[in-house]
C-alpha cells in the first residue's frame, strides 16, 4: 500500500527572506491536496522540500520511495523522442509484470518476493500501462504526435504535457505538481482531473486554476496570510471558498473588537492613573481614617492602571493584523454615464478580427471567448484604442478606459510601485494589492504576479467607465481571482472580459461573445 507524505515545521529562506517557516503538512494516501496562494507564498518552494529537490533549512519531510515530481523542465535531453520518455514512464511497470511471471515459477519458496511483487504490480496497474500510456497521450492532445519526434522539435505547451504523460502513466505512490493544466484545453483538463480522482496514493498540487481543484482536491492549503498562519481546508475549492469566507468574518470581527478593546484599555491607562482620592477630610471624618480610605482607593487605582497596562501591552505585542481591504473599483454610479459606452460596425483587422456588429452598454457585462488566436486581444485593444481597425469604432465622448493587457505593461523596470501609483486618493497600501515591503522596490525585481497585481491596482485608482480585461486572471492567486469577480460585478461602468478561464466562464451572469478565427461564433442579445 502506498505510504503517506509528512512534513513537519519545515523552514525554508532565501537570503534575508524566509519564504516558508514552520510549516506542516501530511498527506495520507488518497488524498489530493492543493496548494493555492500569492506567487511567492512558497507554493513551489513547499513542492520542491516534498520531493527532495530541496532540503528545509530546518524541520523535517517523509516520503515515499516511489514519489513522482512534474519540473516545469522536462529531465530528458531535447534529442530524446517521445517514445524514449513513455520508455523510462514504463519501465518499472513491464520489470514488475516480468518478475511477477518469473517468480510465479519459483512458487512457493519465493512466495513472500512474489507477494510483494504482485501488490505492486497491482497498485499500479502495471498490466495495463502500456494501453494506458496511449489512452493519456490521447486525453492531454498528443495522440497526432509520432512517437519518434524528438522532444526539442516540440512547442512548450507540448513538452509539458509529454512529462505530464510520463508521471500519470508511472503511477507513483505520491504525485507533486506544480500548475499542471497550464497549457491544457478543456478537455485535456477534463481528463486530467477524472484521472488524478482514480490515484490510489498522494497527489499534491499547486495550482491557480479553480475548476481544477474544485474538481480534484480533497484538502485545499492556503498558503497566503492568516490570522493563524496557513491553513487547510477539508473539501475542494467550493468548500474552501465557504469557509474562507466564515475566516474572512472571524478575522474582521476579531480585530474589530481587538480594535475597540485598545481604544477602552488606552483611555483606562491614562485617564485612571490620574485619579485619585479626595485630597481632604469631608465632614467629621478623622483624619486618620481618611488618610487610610485615601490608601485603598489609590492601591485600588494602581492595581487596574497595572492591569490595564500588562493587558494593553499584551494587545500591541500580539493584537490580530487588519484584514486585507477587498478589491473594489473607484468608478462611482453616478460616472458610469448614460447610452453605449461603445459601438463597433463592420469592423475588419486583417488576418485577426471580422466583427459585423457589438454594442457594449454603460453598464454592460460582456465575456469573450474562444480558443487562442481567435481574436479576443485583437478585440479588447480595438476597444481601447490601440489598435486601428477598418469599420466604424465609437466611443462615448469623455469615456475613460482601462485596459489590462494580457503581458504586464510596466516599461520602466527602475520605478517603484509607489511611483507608479503617484498621488491616487486612495492610498496603495489599502487596495491590498501590493504588499508594503514591495512599493519601494523596483518593478524590475518583482515576479509577474506582482506586476500585475500593480496593474490591477493602477486601473482601481484610474476608475474607469469602460474596463477592458485580457485574461485578467493569469498569474494571480484563487483569493484575489474572486476577489476581481465580485469587482468586476459591483462596478458601475461597462466590463468586457477576454478568459479562458473555466471558473469564471462558469459563474459569469453577463453576456458572451464567442469568436472562432477572429469570426463572431455566438453573441446573444446583442
Amino acid at each position: 500500500m502506498p505510504s503517506a507524505l509528512l512534513a513537519r515545521d519545515v523552514v525554508r529562506a532565501y537570503g534575508d527572506r524566509t519564504v516558508l517557516d514552520g510549516v506542516s503538512l501530511t498527506a495520507a494516501p488518497g488524498r489530493r491536496i492543493g496548494l493555492i496562494g500569492e506567487n511567492g507564498a512558497g507554493k513551489s518552494t513547499l513542492l520542491r522540500l516534498l520531493a527532495g529537490v530541496e532540503e528545509p533549512d530546518a524541520g523535517s519531510v517523509e516520503r515515499p520511495t516511489d514519489l513522482g515530481f512534474g519540473h516545469q523542465e522536462l529531465p530528458y535531453p531535447g534529442s530524446a523522442t517521445i517514445a524514449d520518455v513513455l520508455d523510462d514512464a514504463l519501465r518499472d511497470a513491464r520489470a514488475a509484470v516480468a518478475a511477477v511471471d518469473a517468480l510465479a515459477a519459483l512458487l512457493p519458496e519465493r512466495a513472500d518476493d512474489y507477494a510483494e511483487r504482485l501488490e505492486w504490480a497491482q497498485d499500479h496497474d502495471a498490466w495495463d500501462a502500456d494501453r494506458r500510456a496511449e489512452l493519456t497521450l490521447h486525453g492531454l492532445g498528443l495522440a497526432g504526435i509520432p512517437h519518434d519526434r524528438t522532444l526539442d522539435s516540440l512547442s512548450g505547451g507540448q513538452r509539458s504535457r509529454v512529462g505530464l504523460t510520463a508521471l500519470l502513466v508511472r503511477r507513483p505512490d505520491a504525485l507533486l505538481l506544480d500548475e499542471p493544466t497550464n497549457h491544457l484545453d478543456d478537455t485535456a483538463a477534463a481528463f486530467l482531473e477524472e484521472t488524478l480522482r482514480g490515484l490510489p496514493g498522494v497527489v499534491v498540487l499547486a495550482s491557480h486554476d479553480r475548476a481544477f481543484l474544485d474538481a480534484v482536491c480533497t484538502d485545499v492549503v492556503d498558503l497566503d496570510p492568516a490570522v493563524d498562519g496557513p491553513t487547510r481546508y477539508g473539501g475542494g475549492y467550493s468548500a474552501y471558498l465557504a469557509e474562507r469566507r466564515a475566516a474572512r468574518e472571524r478575522w474582521e470581527q476579531r480585530y474589530a473588537d481587538e480594535q475597540e478593546e485598545l481604544a477602552d484599555l488606552r483611555v483606562s491607562v491614562a485617564v485612571t492613573a490620574h485619579q485619585v482620592a479626595p485630597g481632604r477630610p469631608r465632614g467629621n471624618e478623622p483624619k486618620l481614617f481618611y488618610g487610610f480610605k485615601r490608601g485603598r482607593v489609590q492601591s485600588q487605582v494602581s492595581r487596574r492602571v497595572r492591569n490595564a497596562r500588562r493587558r494593553l501591552d499584551e494587545l500591541d505585542r500580539d493584537q490580530v493584523r487588519r484584514p486585507p481591504v477587498p478589491l473594489r473599483f473607484a468608478a462611482t454610479v453616478g460616472e458610469a454615464g448614460t447610452g453605449p459606452a461603445a459601438a463597433l460596425r463592420d469592423v475588419r483587422v486583417v488576418g485577426r478580427l471580422e466583427l459585423p456588429r457589438l454594442d457594449v452598454g454603460a453598464s454592460d457585462r460582456v465575456l469573450v471567448t474562444g480558443a487562442n488566436g481567435s481574436g479576443k486581444s485583437t478585440l479588447l485593444a480595438v476597444l481601447a484604442g490601440r489598435l486601428p481597425a477598418e469599420g466604424t469604432v465609437h466611443r462615448r465622448r469623455g469615456l475613460r478606459i482601462g485596459l489590462l493587457a494580457q503581458d504586464v505593461e510596466l516599461p520602466d523596470p527602475d520605478r517603484t510601485p509607489r511611483q507608479y501609483y503617484g498621488d491616487h486618493p486612495v492610498p496603495l497600501r489599502d487596495l491590498g494589492l501590493v504588499h508594503p515591503r514591495d512599493v519601494d522596490r523596483p518593478v524590475g525585481v518583482l515576479s509577474v504576479g506582482q506586476r500585475r497585481r500593480l496593474e490591477l491596482a493602477l486601473l482601481v485608482a484610474s476608475a474607469p467607465q469602460l474596463l477592458l480585461l485580457d485574461e485578467p486572471t493569469n498569474h494571480l492567486s484563487p483569493a484575489l481571482c474572486d476577489e476581481l469577480e465580485e469587482a468586476i460585478g459591483g462596478s458601475p461602468g461597462a466590463v468586457v472580459v477576454a478568459s479562458h478561464d473555466r471558473w469564471l466562464r462558469r459563474r459569469w451572469a453577463g453576456r458572451e461573445v464567442a469568436l472562432a478565427d477572429g469570426r463572431m461564433a455566438a453573441c446573444p442579445a446583442i
